[in-house]
């Protein structure tokens, strides 16, 4: 499996840092059931727990889970933590969570993002927060080799979530700029969205 392989590359292929992204969006907030969609090794997942989250955390790579429960009981957070293997586009977390968080949920081949997304939403509680992170671009060092790759605006993003009238509320959209080295260690500047939505209380 193409992720797996990719895991196997380097004994850790992530900085071990949780998403700049989740840390400003989600310190303050009360700690209740989370959901990591595309957790990779862990690190966003650890944090949360960290906080004091319940977080469920899923990918499709079984070597990228195993590195993230080995990280979790090394933070002290093992029992606050459920990693579970997933192919979103077949298979879905079950419950309701009170955070749901997808980061650069980005594949090459048949994932249906748009249809993940919105599964996404139809587990976020009443209350709940959907926080969805993408690129908005390849990076300046890499060409476009995979043009089949949809790459939306927050816009874009809300659209295709089908979100019901009246029952969410939009509370951040926007493109941000953030520094990430080149493979050769040289700072270079690439864009991401961010959109940040909640579900209403009933």
């Amino acid at each position: 499996m193409w992720w797996d392989d990719r895991y196997k590359e380097n004994d850790r292929i992530w900085s071990g840092k949780p998403n700049d992204v989740l840390v400003k969006e989600v310190t303050g907030a009360e700690p209740g059931r989370a959901l990591d969609l595309g957790c990779g090794e862990g690190a966003d997942a650890v944090w949360l727990a960290r906080q004091g989250w319940t977080v469920t955390a899923t990918d499709i790579s079984r070597v990228a889970l195993a590195r993230a429960e080995g990280h979790a009981k090394e933070a002290g957070v093992a029992d606050r933590t459920d990693w579970q293997w997933h192919d979103l586009g077949e298979t879905f977390p079950e419950g309701e969570f009170d955070l749901v968080s997808a980061h650069f949920l980005h594949s090459l081949g048949s994932l249906p993002r748009e249809e993940v997304l919105r599964r996404a939403a139809a587990v976020t509680a009443p209350g709940g927060v959907l926080l969805i992170v993408g690129h908005l671009g390849f990076p300046a060092w890499q060409e476009n080799s995979h043009p089949e790759m949809v790459l939306p605006t927050p816009d874009q993003v809300l659209e295709d979530l089908r979100l019901p009238e009246g029952q969410w509320e939009v509370l951040v959209s926007d493109e941000h700029e953030r520094v990430q080295n080149d493979p050769e260690g040289n700072p270079t500047t690439r864009t991401d969205s961010t959109l940040k939505v909640r579900r209403l209380p009933v």
